[in-house]
C-alpha cells in the first residue's frame, strides 16, 4: 500500500485530527512516511487563524509541486483543515498541482478520497460541505508507530466547532457551529485509551467549556462540561485530566469547584483574555469584562494558590489605542501569568474586524508585541524562578523535545520539568523530583529522583 506523511499546522485540534486520519489511513492498510520525500500521499493540515499559518501552507505546498510533482506526477498532494474549509476549490484553482481540498467536516472521508485519487479513479477532489454528525465519526486516533508520547498522553476531542463569533477570529467560518459528543461515547473512548497505557487526557474543543449546553444542560447545578469532567474522573488508572482551550464566560462557580472536588484535575487554567480593555473586548465580542476575568483569576487562586495561569492576548486589534494597551500591560502584570501566546493582530477576510476602522500600523503592532512579550517573559521568569529548590511531582512523558538524552515531563500545573532518567523504566510514571535550576520556561530536576511513595506535592 501507499505511504502518507501528514504536516501539520496549528493547534491541538489540528493534531488531534491529523493524529485520527492518520490512523484511518493506517486501519485501511497505508503506512506512514517518515518524511514528504518518502511519501506517496502528501497531506497539509492547516490553520487559519492567522494570515503567517496561511502563507506557510501555501508556500510548503507550492515547495511540494515543485519539488515531488514533477519529478513524481503520481504523488498526491492534499490540503486538510481550516484553510482548505475557508478557500475550497480557490486552491486548486491557484495551484493546479493540489489534487485534494478537504474541509473541517470532511476527516472520515481521507481513506476512501485518497484510495480514489491513488488509483486513478478520480483526477481532484474539493469536499468542503458541511455534514451532520461529523462530531462523532473518527474516535480512534492511537496509530501504531506513533510517537513515544502518545501513549502516555492524549487528545481527546469532545465537540466541533464555535458559537461565540469574536470579531477577530475566522475559526466559526471554518469549523462550523457547536457540535458535541455524548458523554458516554467520550468516556468509552477515554476508556480505551487508558486501556493502551494512556495516563494523561486533554480534553479538546473550540470552546471547551460550552460542551453540551444546548445537547445536555444543567444537571444538579453542574454545567454539561462539569458532568463529562465528572464521568472522566471516574474512569480508573487515569492520572490526570486537562481541557483546552476554554472561554471566560464558561467559567461558572462549579468549574471553578471542580478544581478543588476533582484530584485528577489538573491545577492548571489557560483562559484566554486577549484584552485588558473593556473597550476593546466589547469590539472584540468577548462578552466579558476586565472585572469578571480578573474575578474568574480570584476564585480559582482561592480554591488553589499554587495553580498555573497562561493565556492568550492579542494586540494590535484595530482601534488600540496606547491606553488600551496599557490596560493590557496592566492586567499582565495583575494577574502574574506563568506564561502567554501574545499575537500580532492578522487580518482575517470574512471577519468583522477586517473591516474595522482604525487599522493599526505594522510598525506599532511590531513594537507593542514585543514590548508585552519582554514583560511576560519576565513575570514567567520570575514564577519559574519559585520552584528553585522545590519538590514537584511530573508525569513522564518521554525523552526530551530538545535533548533526546534526558527525560522530560509535567508538573500538574503545566511546567515542564527535563531530568536524567531511564526511559524504559520512567516514561508514563508518575515521579518526584528537586528542581536544581530554571531556565525560561523549563524546570530542570534533580538527577536523584525521590522516593514515589512520599506525600504529593501541591503542584
Amino acid at each position: 500500500m501507499p505511504s502518507v506523511y501528514i504536516k501539520t499546522y496549528g493547534c491541538q485540534m489540528n493534531e488531534r485530527d491529523s493524529e485520527a486520519v492518520a490512523a484511518q489511513l493506517c486501519a485501511k492498510g497505508y503506512t506512514m512516511a517518515p518524511s514528504e520525500n518518502h511519501a506517496d500521499v502528501v497531506l497539509l493540515n492547516t490553520c487559519s487563524v492567522r494570515d503567517q499559518a496561511e502563507q506557510k501552507a501555501l508556500g510548503k505546498m507550492q515547495n511540494l509541486a515543485v519539488t515531488l510533482k514533477r519529478n513524481r506526477p503520481d504523488v498526491v498532494l492534499g490540503f486538510m483543515g481550516c484553510m482548505a474549509q475557508s478557500r475550497g476549490k480557490a486552491l486548486v484553482d491557484q495551484l493546479p498541482d493540489v489534487d485534494l481540498v478537504l474541509g473541517t467536516q470532511k476527516f472520515h472521508h481521507a481513506p476512501e478520497y485518497i484510495d480514489d485519487l491513488v488509483h486513478g479513479r478520480k483526477q481532484q477532489i474539493v469536499d468542503t460541505d458541511e455534514e451532520q454528525g461529523s462530531e462523532a465519526t473518527i474516535k480512534e486516533h492511537l496509530l501504531k508507530g506513533n510517537t513515544e508520547k502518545s501513549s502516555v498522553t492524549a487528545f481527546v476531542s469532545i465537540m466541533q466547532g464555535c458559537n461565540q463569533y469574536c470579531t477577530f477570529c475566522i475559526v466559526p467560518y471554518t469549523r462550523g457551529k457547536e457540535r458535541c459528543r455524548s458523554i458516554e461515547e467520550i468516556v468509552l473512548e477515554c476508556q480505551q485509551l487508558v486501556d493502551r497505557g494512556v495516563r494523561e487526557i486533554t480534553l479538546l474543543g473550540q470552546i471547551v467549556n460550552s460542551y453540551g449546553k444546548r445537547e445536555i444542560g444543567m444537571k444538579d447545578g453542574k454545567s454539561a462540561f462539569v458532568q463529562l469532567l465528572d464521568a472522566v474522573h471516574q474512569i480508573e488508572d487515569l492520572e490526570r485530566i486537562r481541557f483546552t482551550s476554554p472561554h471566560p464566560k464558561g467559567y461558572g462557580d462549579d468549574l471553578i469547584e471542580a478544581y478543588g472536588r476533582l484530584p485528577k484535575l489538573c491545577p492548571s487554567a489557560h483562559i484566554p483574555v486577549q484584552s485588558g480593555s473593556d473597550r476593546l473586548l466589547k469590539r472584540m465580542h468577548r462578552v466579558y469584562t476586565r472585572e469578571r476575568f480578573l474575578e474568574i483569576i480570584h476564585k480559582l487562586r482561592k480554591v488553589n494558590p499554587h495553580i498555573g495561569l497562561t493565556t492568550d492576548i492579542i494586540v494590535g486589534f484595530p482601534g488600540e489605542t496606547e491606553e488600551d494597551f496599557q490596560a493590557t500591560m496592566s492586567l499582565a502584570e495583575e494577574v502574574g501569568f506563568d506564561n502567554a501566546f501574545v499575537f500580532k493582530y492578522s487580518q482575517r477576510t470574512g471577519t468583522p474586524a477586517s473591516e474595522m476602522d482604525g487599522q493599526i500600523p505594522k510598525e506599532i503592532i511590531e513594537s507593542r508585541h514585543a514590548i508585552l512579550l519582554k514583560r511576560i517573559t519576565e513575570i514567567g521568569r520570575k514564577r519559574y524562578e519559585q520552584f528553585l529548590n522545590r519538590e514537584v511531582e511530573i508525569l513522564v512523558e518521554g525523552p526530551s523535545r530538545r535533548n533526546s538524552e534526558r527525560l522530560e515531563g509535567r508538573t500538574g500545573c503545566n511546567k515542564i520539568v527535563v531530568f536524567e532518567g531511564n526511559k524504559q523504566r520512567h516514561q508514563g510514571q508518575l515521579l518526584k523530583l528537586n528542581i536544581e535550576r530554571t531556565g525560561s520556561f523549563t524546570l530542570y530536576g534533580d538527577p536523584a529522583i525521590l522516593n514515589v511513595n512520599d506525600p504529593l506535592p501541591t503542584c
